[in-house]
């Protein structure tokens, strides 16, 4: 497992320092023309990696023991956080979603929060229920439950994307769990009709769907993202532009240093370099699975499972929505774009998992 870990930490290293560069590449012309300092973003960034740093080491350090203690406390405080964002002076609202909690000059997004503490939860829940997981009033139906109280409050924000992506990280560690698989066709033909009109009663989500079904039908509106982002991709080449001397950052590809650096990453550096992150990505997955495998004890592994789903997810989702292949949705790249929320929490998910591999031995 030793070897394991330091894989784990050299890949994220080197995840996190391609983050850093791209997303100084990516924002610093946004970043001038709108805030008058081309580091703006850059600042934010190291100073949210810093913190994310510092709060993967207290992860790393907390005593396996304690952490199926601590699991449903900290599940129960990131439902009262996601209470506070609907709130009315105590949230902030972005493009009329109210996501963020502001505090003094950062802010945070619960449902970034909720993501970890209920796989902890869930994990906690499912070593203890895995022999009647299948039963449906003592294993399925609590767990439904639990899963609802979040979904329902993600909504509201409203979030669809977040709250589709939670109900995949939980579905993953249900199978791994061993809950029958007519359960699942159940739940998805019943899920259905709900995600139909959560879909196609709200016009912004109409629009993803139709500009991912057929962008160019309006190239200047709901496709221009998408559109955008393959002309970055195609412009690239077999080994890019050149570092920072990519065209479609240039107000041309919204959300450029979250959502779609990816875009970026492939027009600067070319194929060569989006092959490059992606084959860091599944090497990282692969060495966390291992990390799966070497698990014993239930509670660890169901954790483990679930943050290799919530990593693997965002990954998958992030790449395939900017190579044209998934519906436009705000999912950033796990260690690399910008966003404070997301990568001081996917950090500490990362702190768990090496706290994980690391048995009863000590760390360094």
């Amino acid at each position: 497992m030793r070897r394991t870990r330091v894989y784990i930490i050299l890949i994220l290293s080197t995840l996190l320092g391609i983050g850093v560069v791209m997303v100084y590449s990516s924002s610093s012309i946004y970043a001038w023309n709108n805030m008058k300092d081309s580091a703006y973003f850059l600042k934010r960034h190291i100073a949210y990696l810093f913190f994310g740093f510092i709060l993967m080491l207290v992860t790393m350090a907390i005593d396996q023991d304690k952490l199926k203690k601590i699991a449903k406390p900290l599940f129960l405080i990131s439902l009262f956080f996601l209470v506070l964002s609907l709130v009315p002076g105590l949230s902030r609202e972005v493009s009329g979603a109210k996501r963020w909690i502001k505090i003094g000059a950062f802010g945070f997004q619960p449902s970034e929060m909720i993501k970890i503490t209920f796989i902890m939860y869930l994990a906690d829940f499912l070593s203890r229920r895995k022999d009647i997981i299948n039963n449906i009033y003592y294993g399925i139906l609590p767990s439904l439950i639990a899963l609802a109280m979040p979904i329902l409050l993600i909504l509201l924000q409203p979030d669809l994307g977040t709250a589709v992506s939670l109900v995949c990280i939980v579905s993953i560690m249900w199978f791994c769990a061993g809950m029958n698989l007519n359960y699942f066709i159940l739940a998805g033909l019943a899920a259905l009709p709900a995600l139909y009109v959560l879909v196609f009663s709200v016009p912004y989500r109409r629009a993803r769907i139709l500009a991912f079904l057929n962008p160019w039908a309006d190239p200047k509106g709901s496709g221009f993202q998408i559109i955008q982002s393959q002309i970055a991709l195609g412009s690239g080449g077999l080994l890019g532009q050149g570092l920072g001397q990519g065209k479609q950052k240039l107000f041309y590809l919204p959300a450029a240093h979250t959502d779609f650096i990816f875009s970026v990453i492939t027009e600067e550096m070319g194929i060569v370099g989006a092959v490059a992150v992606t084959m860091l990505f599944i090497l990282l997955i692969w060495q966390m699975i291992k990390v799966v495998r070497s698990c014993s004890d239930e509670f660890l592994r169901f954790l483990s499972i679930g943050i290799v789903s919530l990593i693997s997810i965002q990954t998958v989702v992030n790449i395939g929505v900017s190579i044209g292949m998934f519906p436009t949705k705000g999912l950033p790249l796990p260690f690399i774009s910008y966003g404070g929320s997301s990568l001081v929490f996917d950090m500490m998910a990362m702190g768990l998992l090496l706290n994980v591999s690391r048995k009863k031995d000590i760390f360094l």
